[in-house]
């Protein structure tokens, strides 16, 4: 399994600036943060993605996009790989909004309002990661996936704190986390 973080937002940009959640919800991708994806997509040409999965933050969404047209596979949303709530920016899109903006990507079940009402707790969060995890290793369908999510999800799922756009190979079944590329 391979983790990418989506690439910079405009959240990011202001919030590394300033440590002050600048209230931004949903957040777009900055110009480096396309560029990131582009990086990444052609970086992951040869590392075996045979899925792409991403959360349904649109900053997210964008990345996947990006990365799938380089890897030429389509996209499907799960929302067990989005980021921890707990800024504006975890404050979500709603899916008919996502699904007029990604026709082709596939939103299988996923609610119109999908995000938390409330903070979410590390504990909370440390459960859905393993959940996550323990999916995949049952139907053994975690070789040649991609999760494209961020922050808090990969740090929850593998212990790593991770930049934009960059990409960790995961061993579920150990639980050792490394670069990808």
């Amino acid at each position: 399994m391979i983790l990418v973080r989506h690439g910079q937002s405009h959240f990011n940009v202001h919030f590394a600036k300033t440590r002050i959640d600048p209230g931004i919800v949903d957040p777009r991708l900055t110009e480096e943060g396309e560029r990131q994806a582009r990086a990444a997509g052609e970086s992951l040409a040869n590392c075996g993605v045979r899925r792409i999965v991403a959360s349904p933050y649109w900053r997210t969404l964008h990345t996947a996009e990006i990365i799938a047209e380089a890897l030429g596979l389509p996209v499907s949303i799960d929302p067990r790989v989005r980021e921890r709530y707990s800024f504006s920016c975890d404050v979500g899109s709603h899916r008919a909004e996502l699904a007029r903006r990604w026709p082709r990507f596939s939103f299988g079940d996923l609610p119109e309002r999908w995000w938390p009402e409330d903070e979410e707790s590390e504990t909370a969060l440390a459960e859905r990661c393993r959940g996550f995890r323990d999916s995949h290793l049952a139907e053994n369908a975690w070789d040649g996936l991609l999760v494209v999510s961020h922050w808090g999800f990969i740090r929850g799922l593998t212990g790593e704190a991770v930049g934009n756009g960059v990409a960790l190979r995961f061993d579920p079944v150990g639980g050792a986390a490394a670069p990808a590329f």
